[in-house]
């Protein structure tokens, strides 16, 4: 634990969150190798990178599985197709979440003040990751929306202007989840794990699947 200071996994975050703007870039040209599921004991500094990373690139593949599950021309099978895949990319994005918090908890709780408040804020770390991963792909998206030469100037105008309101939200956002960390450490609030138990893929949970069972 040596090296994990109250400054080092601000540091981590920010690589994190300059990480998921380069590689929507990136992975445009060629996608990244995650081989299999992170091992249960990925965790510290580099562990919170790397599962934030995969959390990233569930979120880069949703957002074109999103696109092509609302086209008109295609086979109603390939929008079957696509809804199965959303629905496993969404429970693997929702425990790497999960697995986001997990580490960042595990790592900082011993460096806490024992004292602080029962306290917590209204979202973790990992959702607030979650939602900078998003707001990563709409910034790339948007301008990607800016350089299209069949459309009206009015469009590229629009875009462009809400190009610079998502940057704006992107910063305001990165800024918060730096300064949760700072709240954790000062004892105002306290880190916690929130599991979200989705119902919808679990054959036991989920009333479409266990009560139509042949």
């Amino acid at each position: 634990m040596a090296d994990i200071t109250q400054d080092s996994i601000k540091n981590t975050i920010r690589d994190a969150v300059a990480h998921q703007l380069r590689s929507v870039v990136d992975w445009h040209f060629g996608e990244p190798v995650y081989e299999g599921d992170p091992a249960d004991d990925l965790g510290g500094l580099p562990g919170l990178r790397e599962l934030v990373a995969r959390q990233h690139w569930c979120n880069f593949q949703l957002w074109h599985v999103e696109d092509r599950a609302r086209r008109k021309d295609v086979d109603a099978g390939v929008i079957a197709d696509c809804k199965y895949a959303i629905d496993k990319l969404n429970q693997k994005r929702n425990d790497l979440i999960e697995r986001v918090d997990g580490c960042l908890v595990s790592m900082i709780t011993p460096l806490l003040p024992e004292d602080a408040p029962e306290r917590y804020n209204t979202e973790t770390v990992g959702a607030a990751m979650d939602r900078l991963s998003i707001q990563s792909l709409k910034i790339y998206h948007m301008k990607e929306q800016c350089s299209r030469k069949d459309v009206e100037a009015e469009h590229i105008r629009q875009c462009d202007s809400k190009v610079g309101v998502l940057k704006r939200q992107h910063a305001d956002l990165e800024r918060a989840v730096l300064e949760l960390i700072d709240e954790y450490f000062a004892g105002t609030k306290k880190p916690k794990v929130y599991f979200q138990f989705k119902m919808y893929n679990d054959p036991k949970l989920n009333p479409e699947l266990y009560g139509n069972k042949k």
